[in-house]
């Protein structure tokens, strides 16, 4: 697939489901990549019989040696995969998060990056790095040493904004070093803007659903007046949960040249279902201005619901992986 159109990464990952629709949904052509998080690991292991064995085969490890065993086997077997996908072009990757209790340490970020990648052993593979302080030094780190990057809980356009410079500097150092293969997404959310400010705004006359849709072109407008290939936007969180939208809603409005989208699976049913293939994005700058323009006249102030977005993701990503810790106990 060519790296310039729109394309669908899987967000989900499962042993047992890895031999057979996953690799079904890639021989159809439907996606051309994958994402991972605890909280998908944590529903694998909890709801598939596939993981018995091997867990019987770690008595005496801690939780996280056994969360790391588990989700490095499925990983490389899912980066096996798609490798074909990958030697062909700029997709077939397979990510993996850091620790996100991690977020704030650079230094023990790049070391546990760079030990998963080394223990999975596939060059398709990126590593989730949060998009905070810590994460931007940690993103030029790994990409300048040939580590793909998915930087992740990306809500407003200034974490996007550091995490295309860090990862631009990573890419020129990679290359002045001898020439690489690294390449980096920019994983923005979506749905969670309309979950946390729809009420609110309807209370005021404000239609609903399109502020993640608004945030996330703007952001995709920055990435794409750069033009560097091997840098494209990932739009995350783009389940509908609840409310009349239809199932492919941030699918279907958000597709656009050079991009990726990252949905669960029965979200990219319900879009291939659809029909909607048609670009939707870009949407004009003036457009997406007046709109945040209008917000702000009506009270909502963006960069403090920035803020509290990334805070709420990070904490959430926190409690998801102690959950999963807590469950290989």
């Amino acid at each position: 697939m060519d790296s310039r159109s729109f394309t669908l990464w899987l967000d989900f990952i499962e042993r047992g489901f890895l031999q057979s629709g996953f690799k079904t949904l890639i021989d159809r052509g439907y996606i051309s990549g994958a994402t991972s998080n605890p909280t998908i690991f944590a529903n694998a292991i909890r709801e598939s019989d596939a993981y018995l064995e091997q867990l019987r085969d770690m008595d005496g490890l801690t939780p996280k040696e056994k969360y790391e065993g588990l989700a490095i086997r499925d990983i490389r077997e899912a980066a096996k995969i798609l490798r074909p996908l990958y030697d062909m072009g700029s997709n077939g990757y397979i990510s993996i998060e850091v620790d996100p209790r991690l977020s704030n340490d650079r230094e023990a970020t790049v070391a546990e990056a760079k030990r998963l990648f080394n223990a999975i052993g596939e060059p398709n593979v990126m590593i989730k790095i949060p998009a905070t302080e810590a994460g931007y030094g940690a993103m030029y780190e790994l990409m300048s040493c040939a580590i793909s990057v998915n930087a992740t809980l990306v809500f407003s356009p200034e974490q996007a904004k550091n995490s295309f410079t860090a990862m631009t500097r990573g890419i020129s150092k990679c290359e002045a070093d001898g020439g690489c293969r690294v390449e980096g997404v920019i994983s923005v959310f979506v749905s969670r803007f309309d979950r946390k400010l729809d009420e609110r705004l309807r209370e005021i006359g404000i239609d609903g659903g399109r502020t993640g849709i608004y945030n996330a072109s703007k952001i995709y407008n920055m990435v794409e007046s750069n033009s560097i290939p091997n840098i494209r936007t990932l739009f995350a969180s783009t389940s509908v949960k609840g409310g009349s939208l239809p199932k492919d809603y941030y699918i279907s409005e958000l597709v656009a040249p050079h991009s990726i989208n990252t949905a669960p699976l029965n979200t990219i049913e319900a879009y291939l279902e659809s029909g909607n293939s048609d670009y939707a994005l870009p949407i004009d700058g003036e457009e997406i201005d007046e709109y945040f323009e209008l917000l702000n006249r009506s009270g909502i102030d963006m960069e403090q619901i920035y803020r509290e977005l990334l805070d709420e993701g990070l904490e959430a990503f926190r409690v998801s992986f102690l959950e999963l810790l807590d469950s290989l106990e």
